[in-house]
């Protein structure tokens, strides 16, 4: 018994030697001549370049996975964000533009909440109290990196990591409010793989992966994102479909009663 524990010491890796720390993934840092806007242009062009920057519109199409304080999880086998892009963003975690989000269970409603530029709304209708902005907070930030190169906006790199076992570039944005969004951009194909951003609910992370395309377009959708907050994963968000730059009817953003069947 100890000859063979003996033996599997032998065969396992060890931490190298100082001089040789490259040889662990992320220990050092990689192509360390690329400043923050270079790796930001970099994601901009795998993701599909200036039509990820300036898509005009988003609506994407799929299902959400909630997971429950036990563990558990509730499925919304229907699931739709319709977005309508503001051309500038002063802060990235306020509400901007438009967006309407829309889920079912079983043909029953289980999510509403839509934002016209200046209102939000669920399914009772508009919302008065201060609720809104907390929840607007608690999600937006993604859309950080596609105004990231914009006057006024700041990109610092920071130190790389391992975003699900592969190496990624880290870049921390700071917008117009000086509110700040960190990025992770896979080093292997540029692909946007993680956000992180301070939230009322704590500290809120993203984890983008089964990226896909569509013949004809430049566009790189990520099908499937997991959403964390202070370390602990809250949903799965899978994307199925997408379409991009075609125009939103006004009323999508307005909501006056509840739909009996889903919009989409």
């Amino acid at each position: 018994m100890i000859g063979l524990s003996l033996l599997l010491l032998t065969l396992m890796d060890v931490p190298p030697a100082l001089e040789e720390r490259a040889k662990m993934p992320a220990a050092t840092q990689a192509q360390a001549y690329l400043s923050g806007a270079d790796i930001v242009a970099m994601a901009h062009e795998a993701a599909g370049g200036q039509l990820f920057v300036r898509p005009g519109s988003l609506f994407l199409e799929g299902y959400n996975i909630i997971r429950t304080p036990d563990g558990g999880e509730i499925v919304w086998d229907r699931y739709a964000m319709w977005r309508v892009f503001s051309e500038a963003k002063d802060d990235a975690h306020q509400a901007s533009g438009k967006v309407r989000i829309e889920a079912w269970t079983e043909g029953e409603l289980s999510l509403l909440l839509a934002f016209d530029g200046r209102t939000t709304s669920n399914q009772d209708g508009p919302m008065t109290d201060q609720s809104a902005n907390t929840m607007w907070s608690n999600s937006f930030g993604y859309g950080a990196i596609r105004n990231a190169l914009d006057e006024g906006w700041t990109q610092v790199r920071k130190t790389d990591r391992m975003i699900d076992g592969q190496l990624a570039y880290m870049v921390e944005l700071t917008d117009r409010s000086r509110s700040k969004t960190l990025f992770g951009i896979r080093q292997s194909d540029a692909a946007i793989v993680y956000v992180g951003f301070q939230t009322p609910r704590g500290w809120h992370e993203r984890r983008y992966s089964e990226f896909f395309e569509k013949p004809g377009l430049s566009w790189r959708q990520a099908g499937r994102v997991r959403l964390f907050y202070d370390g602990v994963k809250s949903n799965e968000a899978v994307w199925t479909d997408f379409r991009i730059g075609r125009s939103v009817d006004e009323s999508i953003f307005r909501v006056e009663t509840p739909p009996k069947e889903p919009t989409f």
